[in-house]
Parts: structure tokens; C-alpha cells; sequence
């Protein structure tokens, strides 16, 4: 019974080597697709200051209904308007001796998808022109990302596979079956720019540029019989 035991033993001992040495090649492949952006999104809002929270509040109320208009009146669907937040919050004093709230700040901010982009500039105009204080930038990004991913995921496997390839060639090795493929990162392209209120004119000119849509892949090949000794 020992002896079994220790022949089992050996055999699975000298079996062992035989999957550690399996030879592979482990790459890496970056696919990337450029492409015009068909929406922004813009974030605005309005931010008062009052002695009294209840008022402060009801000013900014006030202008969002009129941002709100301005937008329907633009052509933004209600669907494309949507409330980011919310506050009142009390404004100190500078007083290092006696330090007590001196007033209320309320602010509102809703983020707007602009589906036109040729009227984007129109857009930020009226909202300025309603009473809109606060502007946290925009973004610029597709409706729709899927085909543009899939065109970025096809190019990261090819570029693996070139890889593999210029490495089993300089290795003298043939480049056998893939074995693995997985997807280690992504980048769908969003867009921004930070934009002061201050600096925007009327029907500010905005240049939508382009997106970068990637993908990047981890892929291991196995090395051929040929060059397996």
C-alpha cells in the first residue's frame, strides 16, 4: 500500500513540469476610432443670496422657471432637462470675533442635452439671458457609442494579433491558437470644456471637435508545435 501510494506520488510529481512549461505569448492590443460628437450636455444654474433661507430659495425658483421656459421654447425636450442638485447653505461672516451666519446661499442646477448641436450657441444664450449665474462647462458625446466600440474593439484584437505575430517571428517560433482574450479597459469619449459665465458672449461660437473612442485587449497565443522542442 506505501509502495502505490509513493509510485502515485511520482507520477504526479513528474507530471507537474509538463504544464509549467507550456510556452505562450502574452500581449496587449490598443484600438482607437475617432469620431464627431452628435450631443452636448451642458450644466447650468442659479445660485442667490439672501438673509432669509425661504427667499433665496424662492429667487432661484423663480429664474429656473424661466431657464425652464427658455429651454422648451428652444426645442429641448423634457426628457433632455433634468434637476443635479439642489441647496441652501448659510453664508459666514469674516468676523474672526464673532463669527455668525450673515445670510443664506440657494442654488439650482439642471444638465441639458442639446440634440442639435448647430444650435447649441443659441442655446447657452437664452439660458444666460434667463437668469442662469452658474455654468459648471459642457460635454460633448454620441447618442449612440455602439458601433464606434465595436469598430475600436475589433482594431485592439488586431493590433494583439500583430504583435504576437512580430514576437513569434522574431522568436522563430510559429504563433499557434489564442487561448485568452480579455477586455482590460475602455474610453468612450466624453469631451469637456470648462466654461466661466463671464466669458461667454452672446451666441458663443463652440468647436465640437472629435471624440476618441477606446479599447484595449489582453490576448495569449500559444506557440505552435513546431517550435515547442
Amino acid at each position: 500500500m506505501r509502495y502505490s501510494t509513493t509510485l502515485i506520488g511520482a507520477a504526479v510529481m513528474a507530471a507537474m513540469p509538463l504544464f509549467a512549461q507550456a510556452a505562450s505569448i502574452h500581449v496587449t492590443g490598443t484600438g482607437t476610432v475617432a469620431v464627431e460628437p452628435d450631443m452636448a450636455v451642458i450644466t447650468v444654474g442659479v445660485s442667490e443670496e439672501h438673509r432669509e433661507a425661504g427667499e433665496a430659495m424662492e429667487r432661484v425658483s423663480t429664474k429656473v422657471a424661466s431657464i425652464l421656459e427658455a429651454l422648451e421654447l428652444a426645442g429641448i425636450a423634457a426628457r433632455d432637462v433634468q434637476t443635479q442638485s439642489i441647496s441652501v447653505s448659510p453664508v459666514w461672516n469674516n468676523s474672526a470675533t464673532d463669527r455668525k451666519i450673515s445670510g443664506f446661499e440657494a442654488s439650482n442646477t439642471v444638465a441639458v442635452r442639446v440634440r442639435v448641436l448647430d444650435s447649441l450657441g443659441y442655446v447657452i444664450d437664452r439660458v444666460l439671458n434667463s437668469g442662469a449665474n452658474v455654468m459648471h462647462g459642457l460635454s460633448f458625446r454620441l447618442t449612440d457609442d455602439t458601433e464606434a466600440m465595436e469598430q475600436a474593439r475589433r482594431a485592439a484584437v488586431n493590433d494583439a494579433m500583430a504583435k504576437a505575430q512580430v514576437y513569434a517571428d522574431a522568436a522563430g517560433v510559429p504563433l499557434g491558437a489564442v487561448t485568452a482574450i480579455d477586455e482590460t479597459g475602455s474610453s468612450r469619449g466624453v469631451g469637456r470644456m470648462d466654461m466661466a459665465v463671464s466669458s461667454l458672449r452672446k451666441e458663443a461660437p463652440v468647436a465640437q471637435g472629435e471624440l476618441v473612442i477606446t479599447s484595449t485587449v489582453s490576448m495569449t497565443f500559444d506557440i505552435g508545435a513546431d517550435g515547442v522542442e
